[in-house]
C-alpha cells in the first residue's frame, strides 16, 4: 500500500516537473522575442487618427489699462514727492470710481540717477574732455489697472488722461473665466473628432476600440485696442471734455484636438 501511495506521488511529482520546464521555456522564448524590441518603437498597431476644430463666442468682461509718471528733481525725496502727488491724484480718481484695492497693482517703481554730459572747458585752443554729471534723480512707476464693469473704462481712461499722467498704455479687453470659455471649445472639438473617426470607422468597415492618444492646441484670446489710445499715449496739462466709447466687441476662441483610436 505504501508503496503505491510513494508511487503515484512520484508520477504527479513527474508531471509537475514537466509542465513547469514547459511553463519556463515559453516564459523564455517571449522574453527573447521582447529583446528584439529593446530601444527601437513599439510595434505598429491599426490605428486611425482625426482631428477635430471648436470654437466658443464670449463678450470681453475685463477691461485693462496702464499708467505711469516719470518725475526728475535734485533728490530722491523730492523726485518721490513729486512722482507721489500724481500718483495719488489717479488712486483717487480710481477710488472714487470704485475700483477695489485687488485691481490695482504697481507693475514697475524704478529709481535711476540722472546724468547731463558737460562739455569740458576750452583755452588758448586746448578743450578739457567732457564729463557725465549728476543733475538728479529719476523716479517712475507704473500701475495697472483692471476695470471690471467695462462700461466705466472710456470714462476712466479719460480721467487719467486728464491728471498730468504722462503715460496711459494699452487699453485691452478680455475675459475673466477664459478657462470656461476654452473648456467649450474644447467640449466641441472633441464631438468634431468623434464624429469625424465613426464616420471614417464605418466607411473603413472597421471598428473603434479605445483612444490611444490625445492632443489639443488652443489660441489664446485676440485683445481688442481702442484706435488712437493704444501704446504709449502723452497726456499732459490737457482736459479731455467727454469719455470716448469704447466697444468691446467678442472674442472667438479656437481649440483643436487630434484624436488617434486603436481599430479592429
Amino acid at each position: 500500500m505504501n508503496n503505491i501511495f510513494i508511487e503515484r506521488i512520484y508520477k504527479v511529482g513527474f508531471w509537475v516537473g514537466v509542465l513547469l520546464v514547459v511553463f519556463l521555456v515559453a516564459v523564455s522564448i517571449k522574453e527573447f522575442k521582447e529583446i528584439r524590441y529593446v530601444g527601437k518603437n513599439a510595434p505598429i498597431m491599426n490605428a486611425i487618427t482625426v482631428s477635430g476644430k471648436g470654437e466658443a463666442l464670449s463678450i470681453p468682461d475685463i477691461a485693462t489699462f496702464s499708467f505711469g509718471v516719470t518725475e526728475n528733481a535734485k533728490t530722491v525725496d523730492e523726485a518721490q514727492a513729486k512722482a507721489t502727488t500724481k500718483i495719488n491724484s489717479a488712486m483717487k480718481a480710481l477710488k472714487d470710481n470704485k475700483i477695489d484695492d485687488k485691481d490695482i497693482k504697481t507693475i514697475s517703481y524704478n529709481i535711476n540717477p540722472h546724468y547731463e554730459y558737460v562739455q569740458g572747458l576750452c583755452t588758448s585752443g586746448i578743450c578739457r574732455p567732457g564729463k557725465s554729471v549728476l543733475s538728479g534723480y529719476d523716479v517712475s512707476q507704473t500701475i495697472e489697472v483692471k476695470i471690471r464693469d467695462i462700461k466705466k473704462a472710456g470714462a476712466l481712461f479719460t480721467t487719467i488722461g486728464s491728471l498730468d499722467i504722462q503715460n496711459i498704455n494699452n487699453l485691452t479687453f478680455s475675459i475673466d473665466d477664459i478657462e470656461s470659455v476654452k473648456a467649450e471649445a474644447r467640449e466641441k472639438a472633441i464631438e468634431n473628432a468623434k464624429a469625424k473617426a465613426k464616420t471614417l470607422a464605418k466607411d473603413l468597415n472597421v471598428k473603434l476600440v479605445r483612444i490611444t492618444s490625445f492632443y489639443e492646441a488652443s489660441d489664446d484670446p485676440n485683445y481688442f485696442y481702442r484706435e488712437g489710445m493704444s501704446g504709449d499715449m502723452m497726456v499732459k496739462n490737457v482736459s479731455l471734455p467727454s469719455a470716448p466709447q469704447v466697444p468691446a466687441g467678442e472674442q472667438k476662441i479656437t481649440s483643436s484636438v487630434s484624436i488617434t483610436y486603436e481599430i479592429r
